[in-house]
């Protein structure tokens, strides 16, 4: 074989080899690939097992809820579910008429409002109302400084009524107050403040009666108010509901938080110690948010959400139910995937690391994508992770993870609704004849995430069963915390029962 040949094979041979050790290169890459891919299905078929919510787990979640309402009832601190007693023992029947105002302080914001009820059949005639950003030094500094600010915003307000819009001779102005910071509540309208949260810390307003703070502070700019009613919100979605539908029993909120209120029958309370209501019945602030059970279907990422967050050990249903949290809980996964199965790559997205970064919108927001090519998907995530070129493959076991999340959440929140149902006896076929039992539902989960609130209806009907499900109706009651609050200090007005002069 002369040179040439010799020279011919062995090119050909380092081809041939070089061939193979590419393809060599390309299986590898492929089988590593593969590897990853699933290791990724494994995470998420082990989140899908562990979040598993079947009928006879919500049936004892249901079960320990009524359990713990119970004993919750029967004395302060029996209970992990605190059922507080709002001292309000009359809800508005639509009948209420006349001017009303209503203050909703829960965040950096506040609102003011005024509302005018026509009396029976006539409803809401008009409403009107304003928001007021609070300025961060107030947030931090003395109470008489931020009460005194709020009073001026009041009596600014005042100053817009229509003239024949004006209170009888003689009497106050009246006000619902919706303050939704954790208070120990005394009276209708009283209540020590227990501490601040949501970014205020005046230090010399805890353990004060907030009430009389704003009293003494709409005083001082010479506004004539009265407060009748202090409220939080969950307590007003109550009041608002039951104005309009007579029906209404319970409200649920499903918002950045989550809780529950509820008619009881006063003579079933038996930590209440004063002389029982003449209406018969008290409203019960659950704070169902703090419900915890052996039966909740925890996994390892709420465990480590608990464990660094403000308050471990405390919240855990709104921790796995409530708009605050679902982001999180997917951002957890998908970070564990990313550093585990390189979901996203070989270099784990920096932005990934960021707590909360992933909001419950934007969860919704991807589960509602119905686009051939999951566009919201890929844009969510290049906007808020900068993760680009994500595959329609990975896009589709993102919805996947979300569907996961909200449905674990959906579900247990149909389970609670099921144990305040089956506290008040209504969930059977022989409570209460064909009378409708209605639960008067608000908040920005329940309002915006469908497929959430969706999940949530169907999964009580199928813990119901046919027959009781149609006496049981979820009714959207809007802004508990604004019109709720002007209805409760018109259904405890001093001035009931006084003739009109």
């Amino acid at each position: 074989m002369g040179k040439k040949e010799v020279a011919v094979v062995v090119c050909a041979a380092a081809a041939a080899a070089l061939t193979a050790a590419g393809a060599a290169v390309v299986v590898r890459r492929q089988m590593r690939k593969s590897g990853r891919w699933a290791k990724a299905m494994a995470i998420v078929k082990e989140l899908e097992d562990k979040c598993g919510t079947p009928i006879t787990r919500l049936r004892s979640v249901a079960d320990s809820m009524t359990v713990e309402m119970h004993a919750g009832l029967a004395s302060e601190g029996g209970s992990k579910l605190k059922m507080i007693i709002s001292f309000v023992d009359n809800l508005p029947t639509g009948d209420e008429q006349g001017l009303f105002y209503a203050l909703d302080l829960g965040g950096t914001n506040f609102r003011v409002l005024r509302v005018h009820l026509g009396g029976k059949g006539k409803g809401v005639v008009k409403q009107e109302f304003e928001e007021v950003s609070i300025p961060p030094h107030l947030m931090t500094g003395t109470s008489d400084a931020l009460f005194d600010y709020i009073a001026e915003a009041l009596a600014k307000f005042v100053a817009t009524e229509d003239e024949g819009s004006h209170p009888f001779p003689g009497r106050e102005r009246e006000l619902g107050f919706t303050f939704s910071f954790p208070v120990r509540q005394t009276s209708i309208a009283s209540g020590t403040l227990i501490k601040w949260t949501k970014g205020f810390s005046i230090e010399d307003a805890v353990g004060e009666d907030v009430v009389a703070e704003l009293t003494k502070a709409l005083k001082r700019v010479g506004l004539d108010m009265r407060v009748n009613a202090l409220v939080n919100d969950t307590i007003g979605t109550l009041a608002g509901g039951r104005y309009y539908n007579p029906d209404v029993i319970a409200a649920v909120i499903l918002g950045t938080g989550t809780n529950a209120a509820y008619v009881e029958r006063a003579t079933a309370i038996p930590k209440w110690q004063g002389p029982l209501p003449k209406s018969g019945e008290m409203v019960i602030n659950m704070e169902w948010g703090n419900f915890r059970s052996s039966h909740l279907p925890l996994t390892e990422y709420d465990q480590a959400l608990d464990a660094e967050s403000l308050n471990p050990g405390e919240q855990i249903l709104e921790k796995i139910i409530s708009g605050m949290y679902l982001g999180e809980i997917l951002r957890r996964v998908l970070l564990r995937m990313a550093e585990e199965a390189a979901f996203f790559g070989d270099t784990v997205p920096a932005k990934l690391k960021i707590p909360f970064i992933l909001r419950t919108p934007d969860m919704s927001a991807m589960h509602h994508d119905t686009s051939p090519e999951l566009k919201v998907v890929g844009k969510k995530l290049q906007d808020i992770l900068e993760i680009s070129n994500t595959s329609l493959k990975v896009r589709k076991v993102i919805i996947k993870l979300c569907d996961i999340v909200a449905t674990r959440g959906a579900r247990l929140s149909a389970a609670g609704i099921l144990g305040i149902l089956k506290k008040l006896e209504r969930d059977n076929i022989s409570s209460n004849g064909s009378q409708k039992s209605v639960i008067a539902l608000d908040g920005g989960l329940f309002e915006h995430y469908t497929k959430f609130s969706s999940c949530m209806e169907s999964t009580l009907k199928e813990l119901l069963g046919g027959e009781v499900a149609d006496k049981i109706v979820i009714e959207h009651s809007n802004d508990g915390s604004g019109i709720g609050a002007a209805l409760l200090a018109a259904s405890h007005s001093p001035y009931l029962d006084a003739s009109e002069p």
